[in-house]
Formats: structure tokens, sequence, C-alpha cells
């Protein structure tokens, strides 16, 4: 089979969030770009997964003139009904009186791929679904006189393709081939386990306002997926196996970490969590740049995975459009460091809300020395708008 050889500035690896943001700001700045998509567009399209973005990442879009891959999405519910051993808590721990939340929408990730596709093939943008056997090469060149890379991947005709490029961005997640390019000891890797697992089932369920549940048996969460679903949390160990979860556990677990009935129905998918977080240090190597899961994951506690992705996108692509069009390398050489403030600010915040809100449920894993201080922290949370202000913020995205 022939191999076909061509050129672009920058190749982004991965056509989720982060690629496809970062290919519509470079596309709307003038930089060429080619997206290398391993999967097809229906299956990315499909992809069940949460998301919210935070009031920095709508006004981010609407900075660059993309608004419109935001704007049908829905407010998030004003209140989440939280329930402390079968008992609802009185107050709102979302107390928004300054309008910090005013921004933030609801997000199921794969219509926001979906819209952000849309603008960017309409824009003319070069998308490459089921490319696959991607490799990259050449990727270590240190300055700008160093050997341009190169990726290599089969077509969907099943031709060889080569394109060399000045730039690279990863943002193929956190099995992707765009980290594991990178030498071993080029890059340093934080993480902490948090001890426990969620079990996370998708049912054809008409969804309720979303709900969280705090019990010794565990936390619990029933959030809306669309109209016609919920997509269905239960914390459990980390080396529970789904034989262990039937359906009928699961209806059973809900209803008493809840305390109330809940509504039933199938059960369409289930898999099992692990909460950690991750951290690589740094961002890039040569002319390898990392974005969202290939450079950091945090709990989905948090809801901050997807507003990193954002951010690292609009950090990268400022650093592309500086280099290329003022030749100014300075934004580029800092863009690691730069991204890597915001991402320990958000890991903070994860681990912060994580630990807080499964700590004051089950004391299995810290103790009930941990557990008391945690509903402390909770009441605190709840009575002090001083405290519930910082909360907000933090939520909101705009510290």
């Amino acid at each position: 089979m022939s191999e076909t050889s061509e050129g672009t500035s920058v190749v982004i690896v991965g056509g989720g969030v982060a690629g496809l943001t970062l290919g519509n700001f470079l596309l709307r700045n003038g930089i060429d770009c080619v997206v290398l998509e391993k999967r097809s567009r229906e299956y990315v399209e499909r992809r069940q997964r949460a998301g919210t973005i935070d009031s920095r990442g709508v006004r981010m879009f609407r900075a660059w003139g993309l608004e419109d891959v935001v704007e049908s999405f829905g407010v998030p519910e004003e209140t989440i009904g939280f329930r402390m051993d079968g008992e609802g808590f009185a107050h709102d721990l979302f107390d928004d009186e300054d309008g910090d939340l005013d921004d933030m929408v609801f997000c199921p990730q794969q219509v926001l791929v979906r819209n952000l596709t849309d603008a960017f093939l309409r824009d003319g943008g070069d998308l490459r679904h089921e490319s696959a056997d991607i490799s990259l090469e050449d990727i270590d060149g240190a300055d700008i006189d160093g050997a341009r890379p190169r990726v290599r991947y089969r077509d969907t005709t099943g031709a060889t393709r080569v394109i060399n490029c000045d730039y690279l961005a990863g943002c193929d997640g956190y099995h992707g081939v765009s980290r594991e390019s990178i030498p071993a000891d080029a890059l340093t890797r934080y993480s902490y386990d948090y001890g426990y697992a969620w079990l996370s089932v998708l049912a054809d369920v008409t969804p309720d306002p979303a709900a969280m549940a705090i019990h010794s048996r565990g936390l619990a969460g029933i959030i809306p997926r669309g109209t016609a679903a919920s997509r269905l949390y239960l914390q459990c160990a980390p080396d529970d196996t789904l034989e262990q979860w039937p359906d009928e556990r699961v209806w059973s677990e809900l209803e008493a970490r809840f305390g109330v009935p809940v509504a039933t129905g199938p059960v369409i998918h289930k898999q099992i969590l692990p909460l950690r977080s991750v951290v690589y240090s740094p961002m890039s190597y040569g002319r390898l740049y990392l974005l969202g899961d290939a450079a950091h994951i945090v709990p989905p506690m948090s809801a901050k995975g997807i507003n990193l992705a954002l951010h690292d996108a609009e950090v990268f692509a400022r650093a592309i459009i500086n280099r290329i069009q003022k030749d100014d390398p300075a934004l580029l050489a800092g863009y690691s460091e730069t991204c890597l403030r915001h991402v320990w600010n958000y890991q903070a915040y994860a681990a912060w809300i994580t630990e807080l809100m499964h700590n004051a449920g089950d004391a299995s894993y810290e103790g009930e020395f941990r557990k008391q201080i945690a509903r402390a922290e909770l009441e605190r949370q709840f009575n002090s708008p001083t405290a519930s202000r910082l909360f907000s913020e933090l939520a909101a995205g705009v510290n």
C-alpha cells in the first residue's frame, strides 16, 4: 500500500472536547491544523459522558465567537437536592445571590462534541475520523531548528498517511498514544487514589431534579441525562465487580441511601470508576503538548475535567497563534507552567469536595473523627454566607 505525505502547522490527536475546541480556535485565526480521531463520528457523538461548563468556560466560548456551541444547553438546576441519613437538608449548598453561577450550563459531552464538530466542519476544518494506528515521530525537537514532527496513521481505505507538522497537540485522553510517546523519565506523575469508586449506572428512567445522598452506606447520586434517562452513582469499593451489583441491588441500595422510594427502570449500562487524581508534569515534550485528560484527571465529583480541558485548549491556542503570527515563543514556552497553576487549583477544589462529600457518610475509610469533621464543614457551607459564596465561586470557576 502506498504512503502519502502532506504538511500542516498543527496536528491535533483526538477529536473530543479539548481537540475540537483547539481546532476551532486555530481555524478561526488562520492557523492550519488537522484533527485525527481514531473513533468514528457516530461513536464519538454517542459516547455518554456528563459535563457542566463553568462560567469561565462559557465566557471563553463567547469571547472566541463560538457561543452557538453552548447556547442550546440548559442552565443547571438552581438547587441540587441533598439528603443526609434519609433527611433532606434545609438549605441550599449552591448559594448564588451574587450570580457567580449565572453563566454555567449543563452539557452532555457528546452534545458539546457534536456542536464543536459542526462548527469546525462548517468553517472548513480538516477532521479525520477512524484514523487507525496513529504514531508520533520526531517529537523531541527542542527548538524551532529541530526536525519537524511527523504523524503516521492509516486512513479508512487502509492507506498509510504521513503528516509533517510544526507542533503536536495531544488531546487523546488518559490512555491515548500522545503521552505514551513521551519517554517515561521525561514526565513526573503525581497521583492520589481516594480509596473508593463509583458504580456508574445509566438507566431508562424519567429523570427527577438532580439529587445527592450522604449516608453511612456511602454516597449516592441521581443526575438527569436528557429527557428520558438518568445517571445513577453509588459509592463502592474500588475492587468491586459488576457481578456484585445486579440491577436489583442497585435500586435497593439507592433507596436505602436516599431514605425515600426512587423511580426504577431498565438499566442500559454499568461501569465501576475508581476515584483518583492524576497530574503529569511538564505538560509538554519537545514539539508535543498535552491537553485535557492526556495530562491530568480529576474525580467526577468535582465536575471539573471538562473545564480543565477547555482551559488547556485556550492557553495552547493563544500560545500557537502568538508563535506563528507574531514570531513570539514566550507563551508557548510557558504553556506547561501556565496550565499547571490552573490544574493544581482545580485539583485542590476537586480533592476538597470529593473527600468532604464522601467522608461525611461512610466512616470506614477515614474514620469517625473525619466523618464528624466533614459534617461540621457541610453545616458551615450551608449556614455561613461567606463559606457558601467561596464554594459558589469555586464551582463557577471564577477563581
